[in-house]
C-alpha cells in the first residue's frame, strides 16, 4: 500500500495468464468471468463486481493493468478524505475509527 495525492492505493499483481483485451471491462461485472478463468475456476465472477462496488462507495475506483500473456495487476484506489455522508449512509459508531 502506499499513498499519494489524497489517495490510498493498493493493488495485487499476478504472473498468469492476463485478461484478454474484450473482456477487460466485462470482469468487474456481476457473474462474468474472462474467457480463460471460465476454464479453470468454479468462482461464481462475483469478486470484482465486489471490489468496484466497495470502491466506488468509498468515492474510489479500481484499475486493471494487464497484458495478456504476462499477468495482471489490479489497483485499488481509495480517497483518504472522507466522502460526504448520504441519506442512506449509517451514522458513525461512538469509538469507531473515522
Amino acid at each position: 500500500m502506499e499513498t499519494a495525492g489524497g489517495w490510498a492505493r493498493l493493488w495485487v499483481t499476478d504472473s498468469g495468464p492476463g485478461v484478454p483485451v474484450a473482456d477487460s471491462e466485462r470482469i468487474f461485472e456481476r457473474f462474468a468471468r474472462a474467457g480463460v478463468a471460465r476454464r479453470r475456476s468454479e468462482g461464481a465472477g462475483l469478486g470484482l463486481s465486489i471490489v468496484r462496488a466497495i470502491a466506488e462507495a468509498h468515492g474510489g475506483r479500481v484499475e486493471l493493468d494487464t497484458r495478456p500473456g504476462a499477468g495482471a495487476t489490479f489497483t485499488l484506489l481509495i480517497p483518504l478524505r472522507p466522502i460526504a455522508a448520504s441519506p442512506q449512509s449509517p451514522a458513525p459508531v461512538a469509538g469507531a475509527p473515522a
